[in-house]
């Protein structure tokens, strides 16, 4: 049998004539796979533009630069990919490297380098899918968390059927080439003439590391055309090299002095002026004329829940029966933006009032502990304040960060097996985790104190699935029925905590984290950062509709500011109701991207020093560019620059309340 085999290639030298010549070469596979590599990437990158369709705006301009650049983009990510081959190729001795049986070895090698780039291109259409982007930070992220994204990705498609069938795609295709492969095993080698090869193939790497930079693709106002201008194994590895980013180094500055005095200048409101005159010191002290009520506040920060899923926004599938219904009997705020795209980013708000930080989230940053905080705030005034997550929390390091600020945290593993009607890989159901949080609230009730409790959602999220029989859309088929099944568990825990005691002495804060989704036809799509939020309080607060601009952040002072809180304050929002009009702000931000909303402009502020002023359209996402304004420009810089300083310099950490 093995002379057979042996055999094969011999066979195939009969048609030697009909193979390129530069494929009977020792570095010929390295060529073969760059062929390859460049045909995957261009199928890639023509069926996302498909998909994309004309939110693409395929004018000849845009798809010269989408092919055009993006094969740029596919050699320099070839160059790094293929580097340990090169090495391989020139190092293996001739005769080695010729022996009969290790040809087939080649072969299989062969056909697990197709299997990699197959599930790479599967891989890259399920994260366009999930975010319209390529491989980029959050990519980078998931990996760090392999068992809830595994375990999500298993729940969402045929994983067992898609794999089987790239690694059979992967043997007919290797099998169809073997010849070609086996090529380069008729052409003697001597190291002498291989080392100008590996000079070549070494440098390529080298030239791109210096001279290739993942956002000379932003050549265009259309963030999807930029988007299929790269290439996802270069965007994956560029993403993981830039995963932090300083601020002086990569964005637009002021004087640091300047910075501050403008910030300086912006933050106070009425009822909390500056706490002293150093010029570094965003401190305030608030304090208001009326006492404070210490009242018991349950925070629902909801997954993915995009101000659009709901009727007063639009909606018209009845998504939301329970949510609207409270926004009518509550505060409901109109034109709140989200900080971020991601939970990372909404938990970083609503807990520490700051602006979107470049690069990682400060939740994830290893300066993470002790920082000002609303949980800090309500531990100082006696309350029992706690972290609930349905999940276990060492994701997204949310028991780390939340334990290291003042939060007790409660998650998947203080939930009793008995009372969780449903799970899958990010947690239990929703219902099960508001049935704990009823727990920890009687608990805290029957041991005398108030209750802080921020609650984090899961169950709006990819498997979307959930118990049978609570809402009218079958579990695990898609979107609508993980809104549904969030505003139906919401609903019921409501009407729980109705029962309760402690109800009318509750305030009821519920904010989604970010939107479903972040792509848009801009790179800060502004319709893809409105999010809902409301605060329900049937003894304490009236129904209304709180309508000028709002930032995400400002939640938590505002929500203070209800209760009247004295407080040294180190957050950076404003509570909205103690803030004159004309001065409302909102921030909006990627990993690279951040923008300052004020009016109908926004401030775009990108990591190679830039800075673009932006009429955003808040309907589709789009945005034209509006004229400079260097006043609103300055004032945007000082926002980030200050920050990012005071945080880098302890001016953003706890100094008790």
């Amino acid at each position: 049998m093995l002379s057979i085999l042996n055999a094969l290639p011999a066979q195939a030298g009969s048609q030697r004539s009909r193979l390129p010549g530069w494929l009977a070469h020792r570095f010929g596979p390295w060529l073969l796979l760059l062929a390859l590599f460049g045909l995957f990437s261009l199928g890639i990158r023509l069926a996302l533009l498909l998909k994309t369709g004309a939110q693409a705006e395929p004018t000849p301009l845009h798809l010269l630069q989408i092919f055009l650049l993006g094969s740029y983009f596919d050699l320099a990510a070839a160059s790094y990919l293929f580097l340990p081959l090169a090495l391989w190729l020139f190092a293996l001795p001739d005769r080695l490297y010729r022996w009969p049986p290790l040809r087939w070895l080649w072969l299989a090698g062969f056909a697990l380098w197709l299997f990699l780039l197959l599930f790479s291109a599967a891989a890259e259409w399920t994260f366009w899918e999930e975010f319209g982007s390529r491989f980029n930070f959050i990519a980078v992220d998931y990996l760090l968390y392999t068992h809830e994204v595994i375990g999500n990705i298993r729940e969402s498609y045929p994983v067992g059927a898609i794999l089987a069938g790239l690694a059979t795609a992967a043997l007919l295709i290797s099998l169809a080439l073997r010849h070609a492969w086996w090529a380069s095993l008729q052409a003697p080698s001597h190291y002498r003439g291989r080392a100008p090869w590996l000079l070549v193939l070494c440098a390529l790497p080298l030239l791109s590391f210096y001279t290739v930079d993942a956002r000379q693709k932003a050549l265009s106002d259309n963030r999807y055309v930029n988007a299929l201008s790269g290439n996802g194994v270069y965007e994956f590895f560029a993403a993981a090299y830039n995963n932090e980013l300083d601020y002086p180094s990569f964005y637009r500055t002021l004087p640091l002095d300047q910075a501050f005095a403008r910030l300086r200048r912006q933050l106070p409101t009425p009822h909390s002026p500056l706490a002293s005159t150093n010029p570094h010191d965003l401190t305030r002290l608030v304090a208001y004329p009326e006492p404070e009520q210490h009242l018991n506040v349950v925070l629902i920060s909801v997954e993915s829940l995009s101000a659009d899923f709901m009727a007063r926004f639009g909606n018209t599938q009845g998504l939301t029966p329970n949510l609207d219904s409270l926004a009518r009997q509550g505060l409901l705020f109109t034109r709140l933006y989200a900080n971020g795209t991601r939970t990372v980013r909404g938990l970083e708000s609503l807990a520490l009032s700051v602006p979107p930080t470049p690069g990682q989230s400060i939740v994830k940053r290893p300066q993470h502990a002790g920082l000002f905080s609303l949980g800090q705030v309500f531990a100082s005034k006696g309350y029992a304040a706690r972290y609930l997550y349905g999940g276990y929390g060492y994701f997204d390091n949310m028991n780390a960060f939340f334990s290291a600020n003042g939060y007790q945290v409660v998650d998947r593993s203080a939930i009793p097996a008995v009372r969780i009607h449903h799970e899958n890989i990010w947690g239990v159901a929703d219902e099960d985790l508001f049935s704990q949080a009823l727990d920890e609230a009687d608990a805290a009730y029957q041991a005398g104190k108030p209750s802080f409790m921020h609650i984090m959602t899961t169950s709006n999220h990819r498997p979307f699935t959930y118990p049978d029989g609570r809402i009218d859309i079958p579990s695990h088929s898609g979107r609508a029925g993980g809104v549904k099944y969030s505003d139906w568990a919401i609903g019921d825990f409501i009407a729980r905590a109705r029962q309760k005691p402690w109800f009318d002495d509750t305030v009821f804060l519920i904010v989604a984290d970010h939107c479903a989704s972040s792509a848009g036809k801009s790179d800060l799509p502004l319709n893809r950062y409105h999010i809902p939020a409301l605060i329900y309080s049937p003894k304490h607060v009236a129904p209304a509709e709180f309508d000028r601009l709002a930032s995400q952040m400002d939640l938590a002072p505002t929500l203070l500011g209800l209760l009247r809180f004295r407080y040294t304050s180190r957050f950076l929002g404003y509570d909205l109701f103690d803030l004159q009009p004309g001065r409302e702000r909102a921030f909006i931000g990627t990993y690279q991207d951040l923008g300052f909303l004020r009016g109908e402009r926004l401030v775009k502020l990108d990591a190679r020093h830039g800075a673009q002023l932006l009429k955003p359209n808040e309907q589709d996402g789009s945005a034209q560019p509006a004229p400079p304004d260097p006043e609103l420009l300055a004032d945007a810089i000082s926002w980030y620059q200050a920050t990012a300083w005071a945080y880098g310099h302890g001016g953003l950490r706890w100094q008790g309340g």
